[in-house]
């Protein structure tokens, strides 16, 4: 994808629905420009007619003149910057939406080949600099460029030759802006990499605590967590040396400007050709034109982060599901609920061995099957290829006289309830983690799949019974309570079909 590419694709799903508020926050930008260079050419009548001239008709004009052009320019700002914040947060939504929609959606393959902590430092450190190209970029090139044009006008206005001899500095601020920027994309690349590592190790981290502290790791896991910390601080500080290299560049450039306009004017006011009043209108404008100049400069570095997080966020969203529904699928029809495995072959990745060889099952309906085999023999594998986490490469998985790849995704998930190996619960009630396999089920209903499940007795005994808020994964429960919890949420679906891995 390049960058022609990832601009038509950011501006048509996420900018162009915000074309009202961006223009207008072009409009006030507008007022910012005209305000700003208004208070630089009224340094010359103000110069001229009060202090060389010493008229008193203006005295009050011109300095009520530059407070309103103040005021115009404060609250033209406000309102600019206002908007684009607005349309900056619902881009971030819209993204964010977008990448978890796509997560939540896609194959488990997929998901179990990145780390939960890259996604999460995408979700938000990318997602930050997509942002910023697409609001605080925008409101940049409007408010600055438009500002830059009006002094510009007022300078060459004021003296042409100043003028040119004043912009030779934009060029080369550009060359080395460009220069950083290019910079700076690689490096907030390698950032965003080490920031992924952090969530990850930490993700991890809270998730082990108690290993590490039964094995007095701490010490360990302090050293590890330095070592990361550190190489994102490095990252960090790679990324903020970039950002204010501009201002010593910026500063020496400005400082040599002056310095020759100074010397340069001295010699024009000497021989008549530029007034007092004229050279300090011109001098004023071109002060005020440095911030905008300097943020148009910075405006690359911008550019760079956020198409280098475009190409990191965009595949994600893009992503397409390998096993989905094709044109012949139809809904599952369960008659026996009998399950068939026909000369199976499953590997993980196609560079690995086989974990499943020529498997041929047959389990029969309404009836309770048992695979037993030593550990890492496939049997969490066979259960898994049954609503489709995975594909098989070859062979066929049938139920009910009925392909599995040949039915809808969304029936055939629906005639089944799995209680996983390692047991998941949400950070809810235990009201809510029970009917989260059925939004619809009633207060009775739920406590039947839960005396079903045997947990109901230990339930009724909380505090707060079923309305109990069982912590993170279930950490305020036991090991049995939180796989019986996860048997009734099973239950509750009432599938033609329950998946039991060595749920005991």
């Amino acid at each position: 994808m390049n960058k022609k590419q990832i601009y038509k694709r950011l501006y048509e799903d996420y900018t162009k629905k915000h074309l009202k508020k961006i223009i207008f926050s072009a409009i006030f930008s507008i007022f910012v420009a005209s305000s700003t260079s208004s208070i630089a050419w009224l340094l010359d009548p103000a110069i001229k007619k009060i202090f060389i001239d010493k008229d008193q008709s203006l005295i009050l004009i011109i300095p009520l003149a530059i407070v309103v052009a103040f005021a115009t320019k404060g609250v033209s700002l406000y309102a600019a910057k206002t908007l684009m914040i607005q349309v900056g947060e619902e881009i971030s939504k819209a993204l964010q939406f977008d990448m978890l929609k796509s997560l939540i959606n896609a194959d488990t393959q997929d998901i179990d080949k990145k780390h939960s902590g890259k996604f999460i430092s995408n979700l938000t450190y990318d997602v930050t600099h997509i942002t910023n190209l697409l609001s605080n970029a925008i409101l940049i090139l409007f408010k600055d460029s438009l500002t830059l044009i009006g002094l510009l006008t007022v300078m060459f206005i004021q003296n042409w030759k100043l003028s040119l001899i004043s912009i030779i500095m934009i060029p080369i601020a550009s060359i080395f802006a460009r220069t950083l920027g290019k910079r700076m994309g690689k490096i907030v690349t390698e950032a965003q990499e080490r920031s992924g590592n952090l969530i990850s190790y930490l993700v991890e981290l809270f998730k082990n605590h108690k290993i590490a502290k039964i094995f007095q790791k701490e010490e360990y896991e302090t050293r590890r967590a330095d070592v990361h910390l550190t190489e994102l601080m490095n990252k960090n500080k790679k990324i903020a040396t970039v950002l204010i290299r501009m201002s010593p560049i910026m500063e020496v450039l400005t400082g040599i400007m002056i310095a020759i306009l100074i010397y340069y004017s001295g010699k024009l006011i000497v021989k008549g050709e530029i007034d007092v009043n004229n050279f300090f209108s011109f001098l004023a404008a071109m002060m005020l034109a440095y911030q905008p100049v300097r943020s148009l400069t910075s405006l690359n570095i911008v550019i760079n982060e956020g198409l280098s997080a475009s190409l990191r966020i965009l595949p994600i969203i893009d992503a397409e599901n390998l096993i989905k529904d094709s044109e012949i699928s139809k809904p599952l029809e369960i008659r026996e609920s009998k399950i068939k495995f026909k000369n199976i072959f499953f590997k993980y990745e196609a560079n690995e061995k086989d974990v499943l060889k020529d498997i041929n099952l047959e389990f029969k309906g309404g009836k309770m099957t048992a695979l037993v085999g030593h550990s890492g023999s496939g049997k969490s594998t066979i259960l898994n290829l049954i609503p489709r986490f995975y594909q098989p490469y070859s062979g066929q998985i049938i139920i009910d006289d009925q392909p599995i790849n040949h039915v809808t995704i969304e029936t055939l998930r629906n005639n089944i309830s799995l209680v996983s190996q390692e047991t998941t619960l949400f950070d809810d009630t235990i009201k809510n983690n029970i009917k989260y396999a059925n939004e619809n089920a009633t207060d009775d209903e739920i406590h039947q799949a839960a005396k079903l499940s045997n947990s109901h007795e230990f339930i009724e005994k909380l505090p707060n019974k079923y309305e109990t808020k069982i912590g993170e994964n279930g950490v305020r429960l036991s090991g049995g309570e939180k796989q019986r919890i996860s048997i009734a949420r099973a239950m509750i679906k009432k599938s033609s079909i329950i998946l039991l891995d060595e749920a005991t």
